[in-house]
């Protein structure tokens, strides 16, 4: 270290959010002195919201945060904390994810794919591609009606973000999320329960 100048790796969440800063403001260098600080808390995010999918996934941690991070240097955003900036990484892992399921079902769709009998293959069917598009489809309706339910959804599903950072990144207080995120659970629970 220089003159006692902190190390990158032990920079704390106000330097963070310096950089962030400094790159809404055009500065390059801070956009690629923010990526070591920022991965392995993003890596463990995906590796969190992968382990929810199915078991024979291919996609991986690292691949899904290479992906959402090439997505997050193209927004345009005004960054202003790094809860905001973690909000935002947990939207492009979805729509990551997203688009990742809607490419697998349109293979499929294609007949680039083996046909087994229910039998056979029974137990290694894939569902979880059609649940992941189902709760995106679930979580776009909420978000007609109830916008902040289903982007607290988004935040702690997707983003792995918890109770009190949620709070932070939408100005809400750790009550009103966790009563807000009950209420989102019970109806995407309602709305994704398979019809019998």
């Amino acid at each position: 270290m220089q003159d006692g100048a902190q190390s990158e790796a032990n920079l704390s969440a106000p330097d963070v959010t310096t950089l962030l800063r400094a790159w809404s403001d055009g500065d390059l260098q801070a956009r690629d002195r923010l990526m070591p600080l920022v991965y392995a808390e993003l890596h463990r995010r995906a590796a969190a919201c992968l382990r929810r999918e199915r078991r024979d996934h291919t996609l991986q941690p690292t691949a899904l945060v290479n992906e959402a991070y090439l997505r997050l240097v193209d927004q345009r955003v005004v960054w202003q904390n790094r809860a905001q900036f973690l909000a935002l990484a947990a939207q492009m892992m979805r729509r990551v994810l997203v688009d990742y399921a809607r490419r697998r079902n349109m293979a499929k769709r294609s007949g680039k794919w083996v046909r087994v009998t229910v039998a056979e293959g029974a137990a290694k069917m894939p569902v979880r591609d059609v649940e992941l598009l189902d709760l995106d489809a679930a979580l776009a309706r909420l978000a007609t009606f109830d916008p902040r339910r289903s982007q607290i959804a988004e935040l702690r599903f997707f983003g792995g973000l918890s109770l009190e950072e949620t709070g932070h990144v939408l100005g809400l207080s750790i009550a009103t999320v966790e009563r807000d995120w009950q209420a989102a659970r019970a109806w995407l629970y309602a709305q994704l329960k398979p019809a019998r």
